[in-house]
């Protein structure tokens, strides 16, 4: 073993390493793009809150995330700073400035609130090579608002939050189902603390399966051949009787995130292919991966861990493990 300042560099394979200064710089790939721009949480904490019909407060988008951010440093320990994506902003002005022109608002006669967000944030002392490729644990979530009935007196508001395995070099999440709450709905703080913090107590970073699972999926070579017929058999899935597809197992990517995993073959300088070589079952999910990132925010993290579902289970059809998702190869 070799160290090297505060790092310690482990050359054996899927060995956890950690820093005490942190891993994660300010210059990194997105983790979404879709139509998001980048907010700071002094930004959120500017934005006014949306209230429900009764005039109850909704939980704010800065409250949600130090909420969820507190869960996780309870569990997994320090955090990185939080970086955050929002889109469909809400613009409005105050009562005094009813008459006005927009040209001639000021600053402080606007307001805003952004419809959804989402957010990620990194344990500073987890880190793990797979494949090739250094990957971070990674904690964060997804709020919409127009998935809350504001039109109605107060009731449990939605929110998606996850934990995962990150790829540093094009920040792509690789979401596993014990690791996602899907949609959670909360009166208040306190339930959304709870319910976060049994997430990611059920959630064990050094877990071999899933470690396994992904690590696997770079031994898995797929010919050009094989990934020709399943970007076919996808495309042909959304075509297909609803009867049919519920006889297969669910994918719900759509046309321009095929597409983008298409053209991401030929050009993707991390994943794409090379001459003379095939890709992998890895480099494949880490295709989709990176197409779902244009998804907008209310529907990003599902498609994420189907795509993760969606590799594994090609690779066991080709290993011949579990033919579930043979009919993509056929």
């Amino acid at each position: 073993m070799e160290t090297n300042n505060n790092l310690t560099i482990v050359p054996e394979r899927g060995t956890i390493v950690s820093t005490t200064e942190g891993i994660i710089d300010n210059e990194h790939p997105n983790f979404i793009e879709s139509n998001t721009q980048a907010v700071t949480m002094e930004e959120l904490n500017h934005c006014i809150v949306p209230t429900f019909s009764d005039n109850s407060l909704t939980i704010a988008h800065q409250q949600f995330i130090d909420v969820v951010r507190e869960a996780a440093t309870n569990v997994f320990g320090e955090l990185t700073e939080t970086e955050c994506r929002a889109s469909h902003p809400i613009i409005g002005r105050i009562p005094t400035a009813l008459h006005k022109k927009a040209n001639e608002l000021r600053e402080d006669e606007k307001t805003l609130f952004y419809q959804r967000l989402a957010w990620c944030c990194h344990i500073k002392k987890l880190t793990r090579e797979i494949n090739g490729q250094t990957i971070y644990l990674c904690v964060g979530g997804v709020r919409a608002y127009n998935e809350d009935k504001l039109y109605a007196r107060k009731s449990p508001e939605k929110f998606k939050v996850f934990v995962g395995w990150q790829v540093r070099v094009c920040s792509n999440l690789m979401l596993t189902c014990d690791g996602y709450s899907g949609t959670i709905e909360c009166l208040t703080e306190l339930d959304l603390l709870e319910k976060a913090t049994r997430l990611f107590k059920q959630f064990d970073p050094k877990k071999e399966e899933n470690l396994t699972l992904l690590e696997n999926l770079g031994r898995t070579t797929i010919t050009e051949q094989q990934f020709c017929q399943i970007i076919g058999r996808l495309r042909l899935y959304q075509a297909l009787p609803t009867e049919q597809q519920r006889e297969l197992p669910e994918v719900i990517l759509g046309d321009q995130a095929i597409n983008s995993a298409t053209r991401n073959y030929t050009s993707n300088p991390n994943f794409g292919k090379r001459e003379g070589e095939d890709i992998t079952c890895w480099n494949l999910m880490q295709l989709l991966n990176e197409a779902v990132k244009a998804s907008y925010v209310d529907k990003w993290l599902e498609r994420n861990q189907n795509c993760t579902d969606f590799a594994i289970g090609i690779q066991k059809a080709i290993e011949n493990e579990d033919n579930t998702y043979g009919w993509f190869l056929n």
